[in-house]
Formats: C-alpha cells, sequence, structure tokens
C-alpha cells in the first residue's frame, strides 16, 4: 500500500502545473516585450518589430486560451506539456532568427523549457526538448536576419565565435538539465518516502489509540450493563418458583457476569497494565522484535556483548520496534542461513547489532544506505530480497529521531555478510516515548 501511493505521489509529481507554466510564460512575454521596445525605442536599432510583436502575441494568446480552458489547478499530460514547452521553444527561436541568431545575447534563454520540463516531467520529455533546442540552436547559427544595430552600419561576428556560442548554449542545456532533473529527482524521492514514514507512524498512532477506546467503551458499557444486571436480580428474586424462567434468568445472569469480567479486563487493559506495558528491558524488547521473523528458515542467534549491573527498562517506543524489526526483516531476507542480533549496554549507551552471513551491501553505495530508494544487496541473494530501499530509509529516520546513531557496514570477513549498529544515549532510551 505504501508503494502504491509512493508510485502514485511521484506520478502525480511528474506533471507540470498549468498555473506555474502560465506564469512563467506571462513573465516571458513581458521581459520579451520591455526588451523590444528597448531596443526599438531607445537605442533606435532598425529590425522588424511587427514581426517580433506578433511572435509576443502568439504567447500570450496561447496564454490566454489555456487560462480560459483550464481549471486553475490543472496539471498537464506529459504529452501536451511537452507540446506547449516546445512551442516555446520555438517560439524564442523566431525571436531569435528576427534579431541576429546565436549572435544575440538572449539565445542562452532556449534553455529554459528544458530546466523546467527537467523539473516537472519525465526524463524522455527532457530529451525530446533538449534535441529540439540543439537543432534550432544549430539553425540559427547559419540562418538569421542581421544582429539590430545602428542605422547605416553592421555587426558581423566571426563565425568561430559564433561556433562558440553554439557550445556555450548546448553545454548549458546539458548541465543544467542534468542537475536541475538530478535535484527535482531526489526530492521527489525523499517527498514520497518521507509521506511513507508519516503513513506508518499515523498507523502506530491509531493502534496506541485503541486502549483508549477499550477505557471509553468499558466505561460507557458499564452503566447500562449494571442496570441489565439489577433487572435479572428482581426478576429471579420474583419468579424463582416459576420453572419455565428459570433456566433463562440463569442464562441472563451468566451473561450479564461474562460481559462485566471482559469490561473490567479492558479497563485493566486500557490502565493498570498500561504502565506496565509501557516500560521493558531490552532483553524483552530484542525477543518481541525477532518474534515474527522465526518461521522463515533463517536461523537467529541472540548474543548478550555486556551487561553493567542490573539490565535496565526502557520505554516502549513504537518507532523503535518498527525500526528494528525492519533491519531484523531486511537480514533474514538476504541471508544465507542464520542472522545474529548482539545487544550490551553500560552506563552510558545501548547497543544493539543486526549481522547476517549474506553478501553484504555493495561496497560503491555503502555510504548512501539509509537514502530513500537506495538499495545495495543483491536481488540473487533470496527470492525474497530486492526491494526499493524504502524500508531501510523508514527504519533508519524513526531511529534516529528515538536518539539513535546508525551504522551500516559490511563483516570484517568480505562477503560474510551485513552489520547495522544501532546506538543510544542510555539516558535518551529510558525516557523516550
Amino acid at each position: 500500500m505504501v508503494q502504491d501511493f509512493g508510485i502514485r505521489s511521484s506520478y502525480l509529481s511528474r506533471r507540470l502545473r498549468l498555473t506555474t507554466l502560465i506564469r512563467l510564460r506571462w513573465l516571458a512575454v513581458a521581459g520579451q516585450s520591455i526588451a523590444v521596445l528597448f531596443v526599438a525605442l531607445y537605442l533606435k536599432f532598425p529590425f522588424p518589430v511587427s514581426v517580433c510583436f506578433a511572435l509576443i502575441a502568439c504567447s500570450a494568446w496561447l496564454n490566454l486560451l489555456m487560462s480560459f480552458r483550464y481549471p486553475i489547478n490543472h496539471r498537464l499530460q506529459p504529452r501536451a506539456a511537452i507540446t506547449v514547452l516546445a512551442f516555446d521553444i520555438l517560439q524564442v527561436a523566431g525571436l531569435l532568427y528576427m534579431t541576429g541568431g546565436l549572435q544575440n545575447p538572449f539565445a542562452v534563454l532556449m534553455i529554459v523549457p528544458v530546466i523546467i520540463s527537467a523539473t516537472s516531467l519525465p526524463s524522455w520529455s527532457t530529451i525530446v526538448l533538449g534535441l529540439l533546442v540543439t537543432i534550432c540552436a544549430t539553425v540559427l547559427a547559419y540562418v538569421y536576419l542581421p544582429l539590430p544595430w545602428y542605422p547605416g552600419e553592421s555587426m558581423h561576428l566571426p563565425f568561430v565565435l559564433i561556433a562558440g556560442v553554439w557550445c556555450s548554449v548546448v553545454s548549458a542545456l546539458a548541465f543544467t538539465a542534468v542537475y536541475a532533473y538530478r535535484v527535482a529527482e531526489e526530492a521527489r524521492l525523499l517527498a514520497d518516502a518521507l509521506t511513507a514514514t508519516e503513513l506508518i507512524l499515523q498507523r502506530e498512532q491509531h493502534l496506541s489509540a485503541l486502549d483508549g477506546l477499550a477505557a471509553a467503551a468499558a466505561h460507557e458499557l458499564g452503566t447500562p450493563l449494571a442496570t441489565i444486571a439489577l433487572v435479572a436480580k428482581e426478576m429471579e428474586r420474583s419468579l424463582k418458583k416459576d420453572d419455565r424462567f428459570a433456566d433463562d434468568i440463569e442464562l441472563l445472569r451468566s451473561q450479564t457476569e461474562r460481559c462485566r469480567e471482559i469490561l473490567k479486563r479492558l479497563t485493566s487493559l486500557s490502565s493498570t497494565s498500561e504502565e506496565h506495558m509501557s516500560r521493558l528491558k531490552i532483553s524483552s524488547l530484542i525477543e518481541e522484535v525477532i518474534e515474527p521473523n522465526r518461521n522463515f528458515g533463517i536461523g537467529i542467534e541472540v548474543v548478550k556483548l555486556r551487561g553493567d549491573g542490573i539490565e535496565p527498562f526502557i520505554r516502549r517506543n513504537p518507532g523503535i520496534i518498527y525500526g528494528l524489526g525492519n533491519l531484523v526483516e531486511n537480514a533474514v531476507d538476504f541471508a544465507k542461513q542464520t542472522i545474529q542480533v548482539s545487544w550490551g549496554w553500560n552506563d552510558k549507551t545501548v547497543e544493539i547489532i543486526v549481522s547476517d552471513d549474506g553478501k553484504g551491501f555493495a561496497p560503491e553505495i555503502l555510504d548512501r544506505i539509509g537514502e530513500p530508494y537506495t538499495t545495495g544487496r543483491d536481488r540473487e541473494v533470496n527470492e525474497h530480497g530486492g526491494g526499493l530501499g524504502l524500508g531501510l530509509f523508514i527504519a533508519k529516520t524513526l531511529l534516529e529521531r528515538s536518539g539513535a546513531t546508525i551504522t551500516f557496514r559490511n563483516r570484517n570477513d568480505p562477503g560474510q555478510g551485513a552489520e547495522v549498529v544501532v546506538i543510544w544515549p542510555l539516558s535518551e532510551l529510558t525516557t523516550s516515548g
């Protein structure tokens, strides 16, 4: 369910919002108009002003059409967005054709639609638009009207300089598009992963709230149940000589007592036992974490490393239980025969180490383990292995939120498995809720 939500969220994030595109185009229309008016009226350079304004008017007309045609929060499908951005590229290319081609210092503005695509659309759309910009830049290097200049004079740049401008446009196109795509992609992955984390925490909160609901139900049902018990007792007293109703009345009283016992247990679970269940020993925490993973054909060894004095009690934390459980589950998925959960404490820290005998983490991405959608395991290790790395990210986030420091590493002997070391300050673990 979490993965489906992430896929749907990622899909929506790759659809360009129409309002954003319209506002950017209005900014472009204003900038182009000011530039044309400045050159025509202030510098008084001769060039086809009417044709330039016709191209600018086309862009403004398309903006008005989309504003009236679609609602304000509409998101364009990728193909529709590509068409609109391709129009913007051709419109800028047309203006550049009228004003000197690549000799025009504003030639670099052709790459703006590609950057927009890189941040909001699939990678293939960015590649298509990038090729269109490259083609337009190549044509403008050879075919263009003279660069506007003072009357009676002409400006002709050497072709070598024009070729340099072409190289700069293409280089800027490639660099900015790749950079914008990577930044936007990382932001999308991080947002999806954080959303998944919030969903899991919300589920844990709902589970924690069930105790309170049980107490409320016991309290609300207590009064009517007492009334039923009283009426049953009066009926037994009044009809005790009538054998026709004796069995029914006895059954009614017994079931009433049973309901009262159930309500007592619910109340006890939500009140008197709550404090007892909210604190547990480290060894009990380890057993609670590994118990769901014992029946998958992989042996689980629990090793106590050290312990100074009496084993401390720690507060039950759903985030810690889920995070450690994910680490154990991940180790079981990729282990060959056994995993080992080692634990210990001293007067300052509590340490838990989860290790397996699998192939370990891929060395080239060991430093990035724990980032969203990063997985360094060999998918062939176990038929249940693989995954997107989102579970490790969630586990790392929850454990770090509880005050832990997490280290992902391979075991000392190459190819002998992976280790995850989790260390808490003892004061943080005993007071975290």
